[in-house]
């Protein structure tokens, strides 16, 4: 019974009974079958109002008991929230805080009555709030958890570099999405592992997505690998570079007129502006060292395409993949990036078909092997181990011809 059927009732009820009392009033001799009636039409709805108060007793605690179930999950979702030592928040879609952990309210300097309300961009430097508003609009755009570096400056505080990873979450299509943020703290004398941390926005590609080129730019790999292409006048795509991590590209550094750049792996890496570059003698000596590198690479490149046979086409190829993304194991080198039989048919001017068996070749020469997860190991002379049980055309039957896993990182 709701709330609107019960009010019907009564309401009908206290009618009826106003009807009696009104013929009671009038009549100047009780009739002896009235008060029988009455009783009776009392008793129905006395039994009425019983049955809707223990119906609405039995709701009010279940109520009660909802209520305080969603209060201990409420405590417990709070408490993790607490346990995170680094600061998390949730905004809107514009960037105004809706809730934060303390961890958040320790680094950026204010109370949560006051931090809430606020729009994230405060915290923000001015010089940097355009680009910040710029991938904030960016990533709402994706549905995947998008990271990159800003500066932060605390209320009454110093700026610093932080580490920020957004997700947009909106679990009804009829509600606003929603922001989930976790915010981490970078030390000036946190670079990274291939490359001085530069303090531009890091920016996240995931596998398979091209990346924009810029003309105003260069682009530099912080993580992961990509794929750099053109195409000829037949439509034929052809390989020109793998740029890892520290690599820079971009059309500002090639004279094609057709370039394109995709993620192998999840990448990151940051845009560094041609007039930052041009004036500032430190990002020069920084970059013209690996810029060297990715001539070298060209070089090399060109030596696959230099050979007359596939297979030396192939073997040369796989020999550079080794010195760009080969990780020392025992008996060889295993390759740590996902490329397909299609991503090698195009580097060396062939078919996937042809690819398919000339790896297979490879493998019954022991010449490599590919290990249980999928990754190809390049062996050392004779001494190889023996070849995996897990064959070439095992891999090579699943999804998108795929041959080789990402990389742990």
């Amino acid at each position: 019974m709701n709330a609107t059927t019960f009010s019907r009732q009564v309401a009908a009820m206290s009618n009826r009974l106003s009807d009696l009392y009104q013929g009671i009033s009038a009549s100047s001799s009780l009739s002896p079958a009235l008060l029988p009636s009455a009783l009776k039409e009392l008793g129905i709805a006395s039994e009425r109002l019983q049955v809707a108060a223990d119906l609405l007793s039995e709701q009010n605690q279940q109520l009660v008991l909802a209520s305080q179930s969603a209060a201990t999950e409420r405590q417990r979702y709070q408490e993790l929230l607490e346990f995170i030592p680094d600061a998390c928040l949730i905004t809107d879609a514009a960037g105004v805080v809706q809730q934060a952990n303390q961890a958040a309210t320790k680094l950026l300097n204010l109370p949560p009555s006051f931090l809430t309300g606020r729009l994230l961009t405060a915290f923000v430097p001015p010089e940097a709030r355009l680009q910040f508003q710029t991938e904030l609009q960016r990533l709402q755009q994706r549905p995947w958890k998008h990271e990159w570096q800003v500066q932060l400056q605390p209320y009454q505080g110093t700026t610093f570099n932080a580490s920020i990873l957004v997700e947009v979450s909106q679990p009804d299509a009829n509600q606003p999405p929603m922001l989930r943020w976790l915010l981490r703290y970078l030390s000036d004398r946190q670079p990274s592992d291939h490359s001085p941390n530069l303090s531009y926005p890091l920016r996240t590609y995931h596998k398979g997505e091209t990346i924009p080129l810029s003309l105003q730019g260069i682009w530099q790999v912080h993580s992961g690998l990509v794929q750099l292409t053109t195409f000829s006048q037949t439509g034929q795509e052809i390989l020109i570079g793998l740029a890892g991590a520290s690599a820079p590209f971009g059309p500002s550094l090639t004279a094609l007129t057709l370039y394109e750049a995709t993620a192998l792996a999840d990448t990151q890496l940051w845009c560094i502006p041609l007039t930052d570059f041009a004036a500032s003698s430190e990002l020069q000596q920084r970059l013209l060292p690996q810029i060297s590198q990715r001539l070298k690479q060209t070089e090399l490149l060109l030596t696959v395409y230099g050979q007359l046979r596939v297979s030396d086409r192939l073997y040369t190829l796989l020999q550079l993949l080794k010195q760009e993304v080969g990780q020392s194991v025992t008996g060889g080198t295993r390759l740590s990036v996902r490329l397909t039989h299609e991503d090698l048919a195009i580097a060396c001017g062939t078919t996937r078909v042809t690819i398919t068996r000339l790896l297979r070749q490879f493998q019954q020469q022991q010449k490599l092997r590919v290990d249980s997860q999928h990754h190809l190991i390049l062996l050392e002379g004779n001494s190889s181990p023996p070849v995996s049980a897990l064959s070439l055309e095992q891999v090579a039957s699943t999804k998108g011809q795929s041959l080789f896993v990402t990389q742990g990182v």
